[in-house]
């Protein structure tokens, strides 16, 4: 199954703490990026969170965002000792009293003083975990629906463009057909013409011709290259397809385009050749977007 790198999941919830919700945003990568965010009530789940993502969600450039709202507005309130502020007061005008200083901002001071103000810890529950899990995994699989969504667009224009490969492959062959008498032709005219048609040895000819078309010969490289672009189709229908398989599939596939132009020595062939790798540069293109 062919799948796109990028991707978007949300999903969210309500209770009566506040409001949850989980963002995933992924783009392109070799491998897995992963940037999570989560509220400080579930650092402890962070290690989990991670693992969980190197499993589902294979490679990308991964953003996760797991936000919190609070209905109760002092959650997050600060709570103030009282008992030990007026100590500390009453102990600094004393000394204030006694110094004969000024008292202004003394209040002021007394609360920067340690465990004066002390703020509520975040902790969730187990309950309000399993929920927030829960919706995690809604979003993920939202996310990778999208994935598949996207998938099936590309998958369309890979096997596209895989069948075009091939279809410009039939256009060399039909251009083959001529092209080895015209090298023999060729040979043969500039042979007579630099030493004379009666100083030319025919059986010695014969030979070197033999050995010299054998070089330009094309056979293996089509063959080869009819069996790469039919096997990136068969692996685009497999269910265990990926990108990594495909770009080593079209990797091949331009080895034998590269040694067809190479091998052609024909002007026709290699225009056709030129249009070969256009396409294949679309599909690399297309490839890389690929899970």
């Amino acid at each position: 199954m062919i799948k796109s790198m990028t991707g978007y999941g949300f999903a969210n919830f309500d209770n009566e703490r506040g409001h949850y919700a989980v963002e995933i945003k992924s783009l392109n990568s070799k491998f897995l990026e992963l940037s999570l965010k989560i509220p400080k009530a579930f650092s402890d789940k962070e290690l989990f969170l991670r693992n969980e993502c190197t499993r589902l969600l294979e490679r990308g450039k991964v953003t996760i965002n797991i936000s919190a709202e609070q209905d109760d507005p002092t959650a997050k309130a600060a709570t103030i000792n009282r008992t030990l502020l007026e100590h500390y007061f009453i102990e600094l005008k004393d000394i204030a009293n006694k110094l004969g200083t000024s008292h202004e901002n003394l209040l002021e001071t007394v609360l920067t003083l340690p465990e004066v103000i002390t703020y509520k810890e975040e902790k969730a529950d187990d309950k309000e975990w399993e929920k927030v899990y829960e919706v995690f995994l809604n979003a993920i699989t939202e996310f990778e629906q999208f994935r598949i969504d996207e998938g099936s667009v590309l998958k369309i224009d890979l096997a596209m463009r895989s069948n075009k490969l091939m279809e410009l492959l039939s256009e060399v062959e039909a251009k083959e057909t001529s092209r080895i008498p015209l090298i023999r032709e060729k040979l043969s005219y500039y042979l007579e013409e630099t030493v004379g048609k009666e100083n030319v040895d025919k059986n010695r000819f014969e030979q070197e011709l033999i050995y010299y078309i054998d070089k330009l010969d094309i056979t293996e490289e089509k063959v080869r290259l009819r069996s790469h672009c039919n096997y990136f189709i068969k692996a685009l229908e497999s269910e265990d397809a990926n990108g990594k398989k495909l770009g080593f599939i079209s990797q091949e596939m331009g080895r034998e385009i590269n040694t067809i132009g190479s091998k052609a020595n024909n002007a026709e062939i290699q225009q056709t050749v030129v249009q070969m790798k256009e396409e294949l540069e679309k599909i690399k293109e297309q490839l890389l977007n690929v899970l």
